[in-house]
């Protein structure tokens, strides 16, 4: 049985909705500490993406990446009793996600990683299953990248447009990683171009396929 751990990157700038927030007049306040309804409970961005990934199966461990704002999106992850959790942080911050991701997976023992940003709340432990189930009953799931689709599902013809959530082989995806630091769509495509399988997993919500980057998203999932 292949082994799995999760990664959720957690450091980026918070740039546009820092931005979106000064043009409406309302608080500043990290995307990932906005608060939102989870069933009958409060919780917040970050805190419901993480009990999403942990309640995925077959998650041997998870690892947070923090860098900017470290300091206000830690107590909400201190909120979460799981052995399985660990915290890691960016040194320097100033790095694209292509680092904070191979930070993540260089601190994880693992065969399969399910990489995931803090900001995907909408993503649910369902998704996931899916997500890491493809992989596992692909033909080479080394050599496969399974990926939340954006446009098709099944086996996919290209890698534009495609971002997280997606589980991949670690030592694999490590080995793209190294001495990049970019946006992920650029290393997929280099990955496909070299001849991985990736498989577009359908959405079980359409709000899983949205991004919360901006007020206006955030609004649209509450």
């Amino acid at each position: 049985m292949l082994t799995v751990s999760a990664v959720i990157t957690a450091a980026g700038k918070n740039s546009r909705m820092r931005k979106d927030q000064e043009n409406l007049n309302i608080p500043l306040q990290n995307k990932l500490t906005l608060p939102l309804k989870n069933g009958k409970y409060s919780s917040t961005i970050i805190e419901t993406t993480i009990h999403n990934v942990l309640n995925t199966e077959n998650i041997d461990e998870c690892i947070v990446v923090l860098g900017h704002y470290c300091d206000e999106i830690l107590p909400f992850i201190n909120n979460i009793n799981d052995d399985r959790l660990k915290v890691i942080k960016n040194d320097p911050i100033m790095v694209g996600l292509s680092v904070s991701l191979l930070n993540g997976l260089q601190n994880i023992n693992s065969d399969i990683a399910l990489c995931v940003t803090g900001d995907q709340p909408t993503v649910s432990t369902e998704t996931f299953n899916n997500i890491l189930n493809t992989l596992f009953n692909s033909d080479n799931p080394r050599k496969t990248i399974s990926i939340l689709r954006r446009r098709k599902t099944g086996k996919l013809d290209t890698a534009e447009g495609l971002g997280m959530p997606f589980a991949a082989d670690r030592m694999e995806l490590i080995k793209y990683l190294k001495d990049k630091d970019d946006n992920l769509n650029p290393i997929l495509r280099e990955i496909f171009a070299d001849g991985f399988d990736f498989y577009g997993v359908k959405e079980n919500h359409p709000n899983e396929l949205i991004n919360i980057n901006h007020y206006s998203e955030y609004e649209s999932i509450l």
